[in-house]
């Protein structure tokens, strides 16, 4: 059996890892176009911001170790075609500019995604720069030596967390978002003012419902141009968003208006051996039941651990995702897991929604802190939909177990009465959870 992978981060890593494992016989290349694998783009803020000092702890593999497995790893390998019908490869050394064809009788699209630049004017000016994988991460580092006044454009999680790094170095910064609020896929308003509260006294500009027009300079940026006002900036950094690589098929598999891959449950395509995973991919949002393209290392992972499993056979499900994510700003832990109020509505479902606030331990212990939960719930059928957590010491793992009540269709009469232990130094009698599917009952 002889088997390509095209892209190797994380769904590509999982995938060559577990291929190879359990099918040691078969031939298995891997063509990737960068030089390293495995990078974890999460935690370039972190190594921006200095609290990773040493980079290689960002990857969990390399081009050396999936040899070891008996794979041809193909570095600096560009795939320039790929014909699904006649099963068959075009690629470019890209150290030598040769180009060859290969032959597949398995082929597995882990191609990733790559950040979105607008057709703007001034984006390709120097010190606009993108913030996607390691020689990315080591542009900005570099870059912001020497920049005083620093502008990130999108108010995502990745946007989030590099102006917090960027604050934490004495930069000025700015954070533009189009959207009236930060991290709005994720939280909703009454989440999302406190961390912005928190920004604005640490310094940090917001500058929302603003769209970028333009970037100005002479050679180099120095004004970030908005419909509304106009920054100065010796650095600007693009964090708009991700759209899938997934050019290579347009035309040859079924995806989404996005150009994201649509798979099923077993990661197989629209085509006969083509599987798929990764950031290219479109899987099964639970909380709608639809197809949705949701870009976390988490889906990655797991969708290249399935495919390796489903490769010869139909063997084990993807059971969905909710889109389960945290950050951390500055003093606030904050997780989500399925729809937000803001996005059910959106959707057009009828929901409702209960939030409360409450001490995580018994008020007698010498310690205890509070922490908002709130529940988004169909306004009949009382199902969960989704969850919130926010709250100064780390309660995020709440939302993980929220993302297994979803995945497994619980309503708020089941999760008011689930056994939870009770023990002071971790809990109250009543479990957060439970305290707030509690305080739904009569919604």
């Amino acid at each position: 059996m002889k088997i390509a992978i095209i892209g190797c981060t994380h769904a590509g890593t999982a995938a060559i890892v577990n291929i190879a494992k359990l099918y040691p016989q078969a031939e298995i290349t891997v063509y990737e176009r960068n030089d390293n694998i495995s990078f974890l783009s999460c935690g370039i803020a972190l190594y921006v911001g200095g609290v990773v000092k040493d980079p290689e702890g960002l990857f969990y593999s390399s081009p050396q170790e999936l040899s070891k497995l008996g794979v041809k790893t193909k570095m600096l390998h560009d795939v320039q075609s790929i014909d699904i019908d006649n099963k068959k490869l075009k690629v470019r050394d890209l150290s030598n500019n040769a180009v060859f064809e290969d032959t597949f009788d398995k082929l597995v699209l882990t191609v990733g995604s790559w950040p979105i630049k607008p057709n703007i004017e001034g984006i390709n000016l120097e010190n606009v720069l993108l913030c996607k994988n390691y020689v990315h991460s080591n542009a900005i580092i570099e870059k912001a030596k020497n920049a005083k006044n620093i502008t990130v454009v999108g108010a995502g999680y990745i946007g989030v967390e590099l102006v917090e790094a960027f604050e934490s170095q004495g930069k000025n910064v700015t954070l533009i978002d189009a959207e009236d609020r930060i991290l709005s896929k994720y939280l909703d308003k009454e989440f999302t003012d406190i961390a912005e509260h928190t920004m604005k006294n640490k310094g940090i500009k917001l500058a929302l419902g603003e769209k970028v027009v333009a970037f100005e300079g002479e050679g180099s940026v120095s004004k970030v141009v908005t419909d509304k006002n106009e920054y100065e900036t010796d650095l600007a950094i693009l964090c708009i968003g991700f759209r899938p690589n997934t050019d290579l098929v347009k035309d040859q598999v079924e995806m989404l208006g996005n150009g994201a891959i649509k798979v099923d449950e077993y990661m197989r395509t629209s085509r006969e051996d083509v599987f798929a995973g990764g950031d290219s991919t479109a899987i099964i949002y639970n909380p709608t039941n639809e197809h949705r393209y949701i870009p976390l290392a988490t889906n990655a992972v797991r969708m290249g651990t399935l495919i390796a499993r489903n490769l010869v056979k139909p063997t084990t499900k993807y059971i969905g995702t909710q889109g389960t994510s945290g950050i951390k700003i500055y003093e606030h832990n904050i997780a989500s897991t399925g729809l937000t109020e803001h996005s059910a509505k959106i959707a057009d479902l009828d929901v409702k929604t209960v939030t409360i606030k409450d001490n995580n331990r018994p008020e007698f212990m010498p310690m205890y802190e509070q922490a908002t939960i709130k529940l988004v719930f169909e306004a009949n059928s009382k199902k969960i939909l989704g969850a919130q957590i926010i709250s100064n010491i780390d309660l995020t793992q709440y939302m993980n177990t929220m993302s297994v009540v979803i995945q497994n269709n619980m309503t708020i009469e089941e999760l008011a009465f689930v056994d939870f232990f009770f023990q002071p130094h971790f809990n109250k009698p009543w479990n957060l959870l439970n305290t707030a599917a509690l305080s739904a009952l009569d919604i």
